[in-house]
C-alpha cells in the first residue's frame, strides 16, 4: 500500500468479468476457467483474499489486456472457492467498495494475472433532503415491483429485500445487481458515485425495462395463442426440421444465401437485382408456409435459369455457313441468301440486332426444317415454339404470379430451353393463332417482334425486363391473309414456292432416300432405285407442293426392302413395272393434252398449291338465242374473265370476218374439264379468248402451244403469277411453245434451266400476238372458196411480229 498526493493506492490482482458486474456489499458467485483468472484467485488468496473485479469491454475477448477492461470496478473478498470437474472453479465473492484502477500492470506471460493499482471510492450525497431521498426509494420500490411482475427470473427473496428498503445507495446497487440488462448499463451505475443520481438512473432503467418486458409479454401472448391454434402443425414442422437436420438437408437460411450468391453472380441491372433480392428475403422469412415457399422457390429458379448474360459465339465464315445450308436442304435459295447476307452484315457491324424473317409457302416445302439448319449455320442455339391453336395472350406473356400454377410465357420458356440470350427462335405456324375472350396472342406478339420495343420485354410472370433484341426470330406461315397487318409489318416476308418435279427428284435422291435408308437400316447395296423410278413415284403417287407424301412413300419402299432382306433376299431393285406391286396403282396421271390441232380447244396453264397443272378450255358454238354458258366449277373472277373475252371478240368481229351478230344468233358454251375441282383467277383470260376465236372462225389451235395471261376489253395481256410452276407443267405435258405476258418476261430467270432449254417462250403485249402464235388461220375450211370469191379472211397479219425467246 502506498500514498500518492493523499490518495491511497493498493496493488491488487485483477479478475476480468465477462457479462457480469460486481457491486459493493453484494454477494455474487460465478465460474472461472481462464488461466489468468485462476492465477488472480491464487494471488488473492495470498493477499488477504482481496481481489479487484472489473468487467471487460468485449465478451469475445479471451485474453483481455489492460486496454480491454473498464477502469471502475469493485474491491471484493473471496469467500469461497469450489473446484469443479474439467479444471473449472466456482467462486463466491463479496463486494467491499467501489474502486478506480489508476494503472494496470500487463503480465510478462499471458497466463499470468493482471495487477492494478486501485483507489477505493466513496459515495456522496449533495443537496438532497431526506424526504426526496425517501420519495426516490419508494419510487424505486414501486418500479421494481412492477418490473418483477413481468420479469421471469426475479426471486421472492429479491422482491422482499427491495420491499424492505434501505439506504438509497445500497438499494440502487442491489436493484442494479439483479436487473437483466447489458453490462454497459450496469457499468454506468457502478461508475456513478452520487447516490441520488445513481438511484435516479436505476429508476429510469427500471421504467425502460418494464416497457420492454410488457411488449415482450404481449408478443409472447400472441405467439402462445397462435401456437395453441396451430399447435399440431407447429410440432409437425418442428419434427420435420429435426428430421431434415439429421438428414443433413439445408435449411431455408442456407438456401436463401445460395440464391443471393446466384443473383449477385449474374450482375443484373439494379432494378432486376433489387427485385430478386426482395424475393430472396421474402423466401427466407417464409419458415412456416411450405406452399408459399414453393411458389417463391419456383419463381427464383425460373428467373435464375434464364440466360441473362450467356451468349453463343456466332459463325462469321460465310463459306462454312453456306455449306451447312446446302448440306441439309436443296433449293430455298432466297432463304439461304438472306441468312448469308445477315451473317455478312454481322461480320462488318457486330452491333446489328436480331432480325424477324417470315417464311411463307405451302406445307411440306421445308420452312420448319430449314430453321434448325439456319441456327447451325449461324452458330446459334435453336428453340422451336409452335403457335398453332394458341388463343390465350398469357401463352405469350405468361401468367401473373397471383394465379395458382402460374408459369412464364412461351417466349421466356424458349429462351430458357435455348440457354443463350441470342438464339434462333422458330415461331412455327404464326398464321394459325386465334383469339377469344382471353385475349389476342397476335397483339402480344407485336412487342416481341418489334426490334425497337423488345429491348425490354416484360413477361407477366418474370416481371423483369429482358432484352430480346439479339434474338433472331424465324416465323413460318401458309397463308398471310390471316396474319394481322401490324404484325405482318414487323416481319420481312420471304415467299417459298412449291417444289418442281426436278427439285423433288434432287431432294429425293440426295436427302429423303438416304435418310430413310439409314432409318430403316438399309445399305446402298441392298436397295436400288433408278432415276426413272423416282420420277414415276413423284408423278404418279404424289400431288403436293412439298415432299412429305414423297417421304412417306420412300419410307414404305424401305420397309418393303427391309422385309425382302429379312426373308433372305440380297437386294431389292425397283423398276417402273415393279413399283406398282409395292405401292399399288398410281392414283394420279400425267396431264394429257390432245395430240392434234382442234377447233375451240386451247391448252391453258393453272397454278395450284401443289404446283402447276395443264388446264384445257373448250368452247362450243351452237345455234341458239344468244345464251352464254360458263361451266366447270368456276369462281367469280374466272366468270368475269369469260365475259371480258366475249366482249373483246365482239369488238374484233369485223377484223376476224365473223358474223357481228354471233352473240345473238348462237349460244356460246365455255367449259373447263374436271368440274369437281374449283377454279378461279384471271390468268385464263387469254386462253378463253383464243378458244372463242378458234370456235367462231373454225380455225384450229396448235396442240403444242400453251398460254397464260389476263385479258382486258381492249385485248391487252396483263401479267400473272406462278409462272415457275406453270411452265414446269407445260414442260411435263410435252408442250413446245408457251405464250406469256410481256410483263412476266423478267420472271423467266427464276424457272428451272431444263424448262428454259426445252420450251419456246413468246411474250405477248396484245391478243393479236397470242392469236397469231396459237391459231392456224390458214387452215380455215372455207379459205379456198373465199379466196376465189375475193373474200379472203383477214388474219391478224397487221399485229406486230411475235418476239420469240428460246
Amino acid at each position: 500500500m502506498m500514498e500518492t498526493n493523499e490518495i491511497t493506492l493498493r496493488l491488487l490482482p485483477v479478475l476480468p468479468l465477462r457479462g457480469l458486474t460486481a457491486f459493493p456489499r453484494m454477494l455474487i458467485h460465478f465460474d472461472v476457467g481462464r488461466s489468468m483468472s485462476i492465477r488472480a484467485l491464487e494471488a488473492a488468496m495470498k493477499n488477504e483474499q482481496m481481489i479487484f473485479l472489473t468487467a471487460q469491454r468485449e465478451l469475445k475477448t479471451d485474453t483481455p489486456g489492460p486496454g480491454d477492461l473498464f477502469q471502475t470496478g469493485s474491491v471484493c473478498v473471496v469467500k469461497q472457492i469450489l473446484r469443479l470437474p474439467g479444471d473449472n472453479i466456482r467462486v463466491l465473492v463479496e463486494g467491499r467498495a467501489r474502486a478506480l484502477a489508476h494503472q494496470f500492470t500487463r503480465p510478462e506471460n499471458e497466463e499470468d494475472c493482471i495487477y492494478a493499482e486501485v483507489e477505493q471510492l466513496e459515495d456522496f450525497e449533495l443537496g438532497v433532503t431526506e424526504r426526496r431521498a425517501q420519495a426516490l426509494v419508494r419510487t424505486a420500490q414501486e418500479r421494481f415491483s412492477e418490473y418483477a411482475q413481468y420479469a421471469a427470473r426475479v426471486s421472492d427473496d429479491v422482491e422482499m429485500t427491495v420491499a424492505a428498503g434501505g439506504p438509497p445507495g445500497y438499494l440502487a446497487d442491489y436493484i442494479a445487481q439483479n436487473l437483466a440488462v447489458d453490462v454497459e448499463a450496469k457499468q454506468d451505475i457502478l461508475e456513478e458515485l452520487n447516490v441520488t443520481r445513481r438511484l435516479t438512473m436505476v429508476i429510469r432503467l427500471l421504467g425502460e425495462e418494464t416497457e420492454i418486458l410488457k411488449i415482450e409479454n404481449e408478443i409472447q401472448d400472441e405467439l402462445k395463442s397462435q401456437i395453441d391454434k396451430n399447435q399440431r402443425e407447429y410440432y409437425l414442422r418442428e419434427q420435420i426440421k429435426v428430421i431434415q437436420s439429421e438428414l443433413g438437408e439445408q435449411d431455408l437460411a442456407s438456401e436463401a444465401e445460395e440464391y443471393r450468391a446466384k443473383v449477385q453472380r449474374l450482375r443484373l441491372p439494379k432494378e432486376c437485382e433489387e427485385k430478386l433480392m426482395k424475393e430472396v428475403d421474402r423466401f427466407a422469412k417464409l419458415g412456416g408456409s411450405p406452399a408459399e415457399q414453393g411458389v417463391v422457390r419456383t419463381y427464383l429458379d425460373t428467373v435464375l435459369e434464364l440466360p441473362w448474360k450467356k451468349r453463343s459465339k456466332e459463325r462469321i465464315d460465310l463459306t462454312e455457313a453456306a455449306a451447312i445450308l446446302d448440306r441439309d436442304h436443296f433449293g430455298l435459295t432466297k432463304v439461304k441468301e438472306r441468312i448469308l447476307e445477315f451473317l455478312a452484315v454481322k461480320a462488318l457491324s457486330p452491333e446489328l440486332k436480331g432480325q424477324v424473317l417470315c417464311l411463307v409457302g405451302p406445307p411440306g416445302v421445308g420452312k420448319t426444317s430449314i430453321a434448325k439448319s439456319v441456327a447451325e449455320a449461324m452458330g446459334r442455339n435453336y428453340a422451336r415454339m409452335s403457335l398453332g391453336g394458341v388463343r390465350d395472350e398469357a401463352d405469350i406473356r405468361g401468367h401473373r404470379k397471383t394465379y395458382i400454377g402460374a408459369m412464364p410465357g412461351r417466349i421466356m420458356d424458349a429462351l430458357r430451353r435455348a440457354g443463350t440470350s441470342n438464339p434462333l427462335i422458330l415461331l412455327d405456324e404464326i398464321d394459325k393463332m386465334g383469339s377469344d375472350f382471353r385475349g389476342d396472342p397476335a397483339s402480344a406478339m407485336l412487342e416481341v417482334l418489334d426490334t425497337e420495343q423488345n429491348v425490354a420485354f416484360r413477361d407477366h410472370y418474370i416481371e423483369l425486363p429482358f432484352d430480346l433484341s439479339d434474338v433472331l426470330f424465324l416465323t413460318t406461315a401458309n397463308d398471310l391473309s390471316t396474319v394481322p397487318r401490324p404484325l405482318l409489318d414487323r416481319m420481312e416476308v420471304i415467299e417459298l414456292s412449291s417444289y418442281t418435279e426436278e427439285e423433288k427428284l434432287q431432294i429425293a435422291e440426295h436427302h429423303l432416300l438416304p435418310k430413310q435408308m439409314k432409318k430403316h437400316g438399309l445399305k446402298k447395296t441392298q436397295l436400288g432405285i433408278a432415276e426413272k423410278v423416282l420420277r414415276a413415284v413423284i408423278s404418279g403417287y404424289t400431288r403436293e407442293a412439298g415432299v412429305r407424301k414423297l417421304e412417306q412413300l420412300l419410307a414404305k419402299i424401305c420397309r418393303k426392302a427391309a422385309k425382302h432382306i429379312a426373308d433372305g433376299g440380297k437386294k431389292l431393285t425397283l423398276t417402273e413395272k415393279s413399283i406398282e406391286t409395292l405401292l399399288g396403282v398410281p392414283p394420279y396421271k400425267d396431264d394429257v393434252v390432245t395430240k392434234k390441232d382442234e377447233i375451240g380447244i386451247v391448252n391453258g396453264l393453272a397454278w395450284t398449291s401443289v404446283g402447276g397443272e395443264m388446264l384445257e378450255v373448250e368452247v362450243a358454238v351452237v345455234p341458239g338465242t344468244g345464251k352464254i354458258e360458263v361451266t366447270g366449277n368456276l369462281g367469280t373472277v374466272m366468270q368475269e374473265s369469260a365475259k371480258a373475252a366475249v366482249t373483246f371478240v365482239r369488238s374484233k368481229a369485223s377484223e376476224l370476218e365473223i358474223d357481228p351478230m354471233f352473240y345473238k344468233d348462237n349460244d356460246l358454251h365455255i367449259h373447263f374439264p374436271e368440274a369437281a375441282v374449283p377454279k378461279d383467277g384471271p390468268s385464263a383470260g387469254v386462253t378463253i379468248t383464243t378458244a372463242l376465236v378458234s370456235a367462231l372462225t373454225e380455225a384450229p389451235v396448235r396442240h403444242d402451244v400453251a398460254m397464260t395471261g389476263e385479258v382486258t376489253l381492249r385485248g391487252r395481256v396483263l401479267p400473272i403469277g406462278g409462272l415457275r410452276e406453270k411452265t414446269m407443267a407445260a414442260y411435263r405435258a410435252g408442250i413446245k411453245t408457251v405464250v406469256i405476258p410481256k410483263d412476266n418476261e423478267s420472271d423467266l430467270q427464276d424457272i428451272e434451266p431444263v424448262v428454259r432449254e426445252n420450251l419456246r417462250f413468246v411474250p405477248a403485249v396484245h391478243m393479236d400476238t397470242v392469236m397469231e402464235t396459237a391459231i392456224d388461220f390458214a387452215r380455215r375450211p372455207d379459205k379456198k372458196k373465199r379466196a376465189a370469191a375475193g373474200n379472203v379472211p383477214a388474219r391478224p397479219s397487221k399485229a406486230p411480229a411475235a418476239h420469240v425467246i428460246q
